[in-house]
């Protein structure tokens, strides 16, 4: 089983201004043997390590992780897409191989033309040159200007992480997100994490019954194929135990076939990120 989705850090407040009162829970240091000490129990046999900082010293010392856990199978990191840099950046990075891929922020971007920008728009172009994945880090209202940057690079492998991040409540899915995922779907080049739903919990409780019409939404859309589990760990520990997040997911794939459920659990990650 394969864990497509977490991050390690060393927290320094500075940096982490983003980790509010209501996330204090989180507010110190998280390495690769604070999760295998969870993960290894639950028969999870390797993560890929997802960017947290937008530093490329971040992305090194991810590499640098992953050198001495060999329970990190893939690192997605960050470079500066644009900056005329990138591409020597990219080839640096990429040179170890257990660098699969590239993500930004782009939630945390106000400008709503950011993923038109020319010079952005060319450092995804060097990215696809790398072989690399690119993680779509966005909030559901910006899914449609991501359809529009998807549509721009045909033969770039996609992730779109956080199912977009929906609100999730008890009203359910918005029915603006329902259409734009099904839309983003119809790219074959993108794939799908189920994971950080529950850090958008509209209240601290969930359950099952909260969280299911979320999942049946997004396997419909892209299916077993190029859907995959993620912890978000630890983000998700704001709302949630490992254990508890990883058991509602084995739970909602439970209903599908054996060859289905591999793919969600483990299969779609190894293929997308082409993890060794």
């Amino acid at each position: 089983m394969i864990d497509s989705h977490q991050h390690f850090w060393q927290y320094s407040p500075e940096e982490y201004d983003w980790i509010d009162e209501d996330m204090a829970v989180i507010r110190h240091d998280f390495t690769p043997t604070d999760l295998r000490a969870t993960a290894v129990q639950l028969g999870v046999t390797g993560s890929v390590a997802v960017q947290a900082r937008q530093t490329i010293e971040e992305s090194q010392w991810l590499l640098e992780s992953a050198a001495s856990n060999n329970f990190i199978r893939g690192v997605v990191g960050w470079v500066p897409l644009a900056e005329p840099t990138v591409a020597d950046d990219l080839a640096a990075l990429a040179a170890n191989p257990i660098f699969k891929g590239v993500r930004h922020v782009v939630q945390g971007e106000s400008d709503p033309e950011f993923l038109v920008r020319p010079e952005f728009n060319a450092g995804i172009r060097a990215v696809t040159q790398q072989e690399l994945v690119y993680d779509i880090l966005i909030t559901a209202p910006q899914l449609p200007a991501s359809i529009d940057f998807v549509d721009r690079h045909p033969q770039q492998r996609f992730v779109l992480d956080h199912i977009a991040k929906p609100v999730i409540g008890v009203e359910g899915p918005p029915s603006a997100w329902r259409e734009d995922i099904a839309a983003l779907a119809k790219r074959p080049n993108v794939s799908c994490k189920f994971s950080g739903v529950v850090t958008e919990i509209d209240g601290e409780l969930w359950d099952e019954e909260l969280l299911q019409p979320y999942w049946e939404i997004v396997l419909e859309a892209f299916g077993p194929q190029r859907l995959m589990f993620g912890s978000d760990w630890p983000v998700c520990l704001v709302r949630s135990e490992y254990d508890r997040w990883l058991e509602f997911v084995q739970s909602m794939a439970g209903k599908l076939s054996p060859s289905e459920q591999e793919r969600i659990l483990g299969g779609t990650a190894t293929d997308v990120y082409r993890l060794d």
